[in-house]
């Protein structure tokens, strides 16, 4: 194959581009970042170096693994509570509903809330548990309490179930596309052979759902582990997370290069997410041709 400069010209021209656009806004800044955590801080300046002194103090300093700890316990909770609240949904959509009319509008009914603003969604929680919120109000209406109770907010209760709402259609999303796609064929010869819906559900329709789980699991896991206003809205105190941490860090803290060795640690723990995912994303493929 003879390769002419033209030929040289239309590639370069072709990925010159994605190419630049990857190194400006993704290489640079991740690999300036993981420098400026080997930095030592001499306030208020940082000077260049190379210790794995700020890395130490991550695993050292109680207060850093109790916060990562607490972030991972959240975000695990938050991928279960939204797994069990939008299994069956995503499933009552490609199943049980027959009219494709209604079924577009439940479905549009689960992504809408992604058009409003993130932070109005994560402060509709604060109005309905607040001291005067609506929850508040129907006690006192149904005479169950005296007076409003204030423990429904700043916990981390309240934090998994503000999460949960906000984040539970990027597990619908992706779950009710396998399940839509589900050949009804299949499930037609298990019910043939005399098998049981759970058996069929389990034995037939959960195995080619595993994709769509394993997806919406992972971009819920990821979203709620960097999630910064939740915390800072119903959290309270015992609701700092590792974003929260971040920004002390290179706010008020001013300790930049302790705040991009934490970046760096995130970055890994996300990228072994996506590496484990995608593994067994791969292990659970079936191929249905």
């Amino acid at each position: 194959m003879i390769v002419t400069r033209r030929n040289l010209a239309a590639f370069a021209a072709l990925f010159s581009i994605p190419l630049g656009w990857a190194l400006i806004f993704l290489i640079i800044p991740y690999a300036v970042m993981i420098a400026v955590g080997f930095w030592t801080r001499q306030f208020p300046l940082f000077v260049p170096d190379f210790q794995w002194g700020n890395f130490a103090q991550l695993f050292n300093d109680p207060q850093y693994t109790t916060v990562i700890l607490r972030t991972l316990k959240i975000a695990l909770l938050v991928t279960l509570g939204a797994t069990l609240l939008g299994y069956p949904l995503a499933y009552f959509l490609a199943f049980t509903v027959k009219s494709q009319k209604w079924r577009n509008l439940l479905y549009m009914s689960v992504i809408v809330p992604l058009w409003v603003s993130y932070l109005l969604r994560a402060y509709t929680w604060k109005i309905i548990l607040g001291t005067n919120g609506a929850l508040n109000s129907l006690l006192l209406s149904l005479g169950l309490v005296d007076q409003p109770l204030s423990l429904f907010l700043y916990n981390q209760a309240t934090m998994v179930i503000t999460l949960v709402y906000i984040f539970i259609p990027f597990m619908v999303m992706p779950l009710f596309t396998v399940l839509d796609n589900v050949p009804k064929a299949f499930v037609e010869a298990s019910e043939d052979l005399g098998v049981g819906p759970f058996m069929t559900f389990w034995r037939v329709i959960f195995p080619l759902s595993l994709g769509g789980l394993i997806a919406g699991a992972t971009m819920t896991f990821c979203l709620s582990f960097g999630d910064f206003v939740a915390p800072v809205l119903v959290g309270g105190p015992d609701g700092t997370m590792v974003a929260n941490l971040l920004q002390s860090q290179f706010g008020a803290a001013l300790n930049w290069p302790l705040g991009s060795a934490l970046a760096t640690l995130v970055l890994i723990l996300v990228l072994v997410v996506l590496t484990v995912s995608s593994r067994f994303d791969r292990t659970g493929h079936i191929d249905m041709n």
